[in-house]
């Protein structure tokens, strides 16, 4: 991270491949993906690695990623790795889709160097799957799904890559946080907007009628509220 940008919000998106789905049946990682963003903007300064677990995958894990036990085994261990991943992160916000996941496997593996856990080498630990259930409660929230939803092209994956899919998180998580801004009008600066001028009534005040929302009415602009102030994280200004 370069001096001009210490004073700025540092994010990494992190992701990972693993052998399985248990680091204490001996599972390890076999990749690391990493996107940084910088006051919410991607730098293009990632890290990547294939890392030899030393053993192979599990049927079912392969068929996911695709890392063949042949591929990995001139790549580097997660002890030759590890100076300079923990070095990558540290003092970052990381954003893990299903954070518990990721950081069991990586716990895992520092304990077998002798270091402390993941989290105490970064500022904190944001898991996106949390906040796409909040957001989107009785609704499937995978990553694929989340892309379907927000509308991020993933075509191109045909299978699970650490990287690639730190890319597509990077966009989710971009899409999903970007609060208020979603309601932000923006014109374009030749064109000014348009002034309605107000019309006066004739009739008498006591013949103009006034229909008050029903019960139904009242409890949907309710809902309405609520779910924009979950979005916005913070009361919404029609309720100021």
């Amino acid at each position: 991270m370069t001096s001009n940008q210490t004073s700025l919000k540092r994010q990494i998106v992190l992701d990972t491949e693993t052998t399985g789905l248990n680091p204490k049946n001996g599972d390890r990682v076999i990749e690391i993906g990493c996107v940084e963003l910088v006051d919410r903007k991607l730098t293009g300064n990632n890290f990547h690695k294939y890392i030899n677990p030393e053993r192979d995958s599990e049927e079912g894990a392969l068929a996911v990623h695709g890392l063949t036990t042949e591929f990995l085994s001139d790549k580097p261990k997660f002890s030759e790795i590890a100076e300079e991943f923990l070095g990558y992160v540290a003092g970052a916000e990381i954003v893990i889709h299903n954070a518990p996941f990721d950081v069991a496997f990586l716990n895992a593996e520092m304990a077998r160097l002798g270091l402390s856990q993941f989290s105490d080498y970064v500022e904190i630990i944001t898991d996106t799957l949390v906040q796409a259930k909040e957001l989107h409660p009785g609704k499937r929230n995978s990553l694929d799904s989340l892309c379907d939803r927000y509308e991020i092209s993933n075509s191109h994956r045909k299978l699970h890559g650490a990287l690639l899919d730190a890319e597509l998180l990077a966009d989710v998580f971009l899409a999903m946080s970007r609060g208020q801004n979603s309601f932000e009008i923006e014109l374009p600066e030749e064109e000014k907007p348009i002034v309605f001028e107000p019309i006066a009534i004739e009739a008498p005040l006591e013949d103009v009628i006034v229909k008050l929302a029903d019960t139904y009415e009242c409890l949907e602009h309710e809902s309405l509220l609520q779910g924009l102030e979950k979005q916005l994280r913070s009361t919404s200004m029609w309720r100021v």
